[in-house]
């Protein structure tokens, strides 16, 4: 065979093993997809632009599939799942964070649901339970306890945007400095209210 159809055959060869690779990646990357289920409320347009800006990585965490619309997932296994389009939050005196502008509602998912872990899919309606008041009262930045795994839910922002965190894996601070922007493309129309706030509220 002349020189010149032996290199064509060999590009012929190297061509289709690229696109064997390539093919084998992406039906791995598939079969890796992260279990979520969606949130109620998952395909209200407001989730759209705030899901286009998610960040690729989360501190060492790199963002992942997932089998469902307005989710996220981080990590592998999963350290952070998101999912845009939970019910929002009402009054409640549930600690609650400020990170970079954006309002959370925070909860203990390790004693509050022992079941639940951030491998797993959040269950629907697991935002955290309204009460009597004005509102979530800030208590400082987002520093972990003793327990591993927390639920976050923005307050003030409809549709809401749920985060299920293991702390033992990832920083809440860097995950919430991170996606803040994200997240700010839902727009806010409530915030936390401080005790000295509410002190100057009339008592009626």
């Amino acid at each position: 065979m002349p020189r010149s159809r032996r290199r064509a055959a060999v590009l012929v060869r190297a061509t289709a093993l690229t696109s064997a690779l390539v093919l084998g990646a992406s039906l791995s990357a598939c079969s890796a997809a992260v279990s979520v289920d969606p949130a109620p409320d998952a395909a209200n347009p407001a989730c759209a632009p705030e899901m286009i800006a998610m960040p690729d990585t989360l501190g060492d965490a790199a963002l992942r599939t997932t089998t469902s619309q307005a989710t996220a997932a981080w990590g592998d296994p999963s350290a952070v799942i998101l999912r845009c389009g939970v019910p929002t939050p009402g009054p409640t005196t549930d600690r609650c964070v400020t990170v970079n502008g954006v309002d959370w509602v925070i909860k203990d998912l390790t004693t509050a649901t022992p079941s639940s872990s951030p491998s797993a899919s959040p269950q629907a309606g697991s935002t955290p339970s309204a009460s009597a008041g004005t509102g979530p009262t800030p208590s400082g930045d987002a520093t972990e306890g003793p327990n591993d795994t927390y639920l976050l839910t923005t307050f003030g922002r409809t549709p809401a945007t749920e985060l299920v965190v293991d702390t033992s894996k990832i920083s809440s601070a860097t995950v919430l400095a991170t996606i803040a922007s994200a997240v700010a493309k839902v727009p806010q129309t409530k915030k936390c209210v401080g005790e000295s706030e509410v002190a100057q509220l009339p008592q009626s």
